[in-house]
């Protein structure tokens, strides 16, 4: 089963998806967040294959959970984060650049664009993945006491 390979081999699996759910979004971290269920989904079942004790399984999804959003970090930083010098450039054009104009100044809304980016994502990618996991050792300690 999927759930008793080793984490040397899931590891390039996890990264290999992620770097895919990147490319899906085109930049933008949607499908990454979304993937963050997935993750701690699976986090959550294996862990429960290899221990008995409750927080050791929690751990273990959150260590699973922590490690993916920093991968996607890692992503968004190497995508987005060259944009940062523009902040600093008084010839850059915001107008223009492309991103939503989510704020009144277009330079304010590229700063809330690259933190959306770069902080906000993988962020949300963590919580949904700690949630999705916890979900599931909830739903599997309930199945139990039935």
């Amino acid at each position: 089963m999927i759930y008793r390979l080793r984490i040397k081999y899931l590891i390039p699996i996890f990264i290999a998806l992620n770097i895919i759910c990147t490319g899906m979004g085109m930049g933008v971290p949607i499908f990454n967040i979304l993937f963050g269920f997935i993750i701690g989904w699976f986090a959550a079942r294996k862990a429960l294959e290899l221990f008995n004790n409750t927080g050791e399984v929690l751990k273990k999804v959150f260590y699973y959970s922590l490690f993916c959003s920093g991968f996607t970090f890692l992503i968004m930083v190497a995508l987005w984060g060259r944009l940062i010098p523009m902040i600093f450039d008084s010839s850059s054009d915001f107008v223009n650049f492309g991103i939503p104009m989510i704020l009144f100044d277009p330079k304010i809304s590229f700063i809330g664009w690259i933190i959306l980016m770069i902080v906000v994502s993988p962020l949300l990618q963590l919580f949904t993945s700690i949630f999705s996991g916890y979900l599931v050792l909830t739903l599997r300690l309930a199945k139990k006491q039935i």
